[in-house]
């Protein structure tokens, strides 16, 4: 099956200086598909800029609930299972954040000194342990359980099904490598 022709514009920033420049700046490009606009119309330089800084963003915090917060871990039996688990995640980054006030900056000898307000998720995390002594917990204290039942004589159990994980097409790969170029 032939591929369908995507046109678009390659562009090319340029950067004359940094903020604090502590290296020479690199060259940016970007892809430009003109969706709705008239044919040939010129994007916004300034906001197509501020998109790709936004896009570093986004692509930390993934890092971060992957790594840090075990995002990818758990071998979920079901799509539902898995969206719970993301649900989960996502309070667990709105504790980090909502918990920045209430740390100290636990920082490591090659890290810079932070702001409060600046704090990190994963530096506030270094930090979560003591904060949840001072809280407290709502759960109760652990139980001793009796013991277990066993597995009736003559059941045999199936392994739980397995749902494959969604994988990138080929097209939207092929378009994130231009963009990382």
């Amino acid at each position: 099956m032939a591929r369908p022709i995507e046109r678009g514009t390659l562009l090319l920033l340029q950067v004359e200086r940094l903020p604090r420049q502590t290296h020479p700046p690199k060259d940016v490009r970007l892809w430009w598909q003109s969706g709705q606009g008239p044919r040939g119309a010129v994007p916004n330089l300034a906001l197509l800029w501020r998109t790709c800084i936004h896009r570093f963003d986004l692509e930390h915090t993934f890092r971060f609930a992957k790594e840090t917060l075990r995002w990818t871990a758990p071998r979920v039996r079901s799509p539902q299972a898995a969206g719970r688990w993301t649900a989960l995640i996502v309070l667990a980054s709105t504790q980090l954040r909502l918990a920045q006030s209430l740390v100290a900056d636990q920082r490591l000898p090659w890290e810079r000194p932070l702001r409060q307000a600046r704090l990190t998720p994963g530096r506030v995390r270094r930090q979560f342990c003591q904060l949840r002594v001072l809280l407290g917990t709502p759960a109760g204290p652990p139980r001793p359980a009796g013991r277990p039942a066993a597995r009736p004589k003559g059941r045999r159990y199936r392994p739980a099904p397995r749902f494959p994980a969604v994988k990138l097409r080929e097209e939207d790969r092929s378009r994130r490598l231009l963009l990382a170029a």
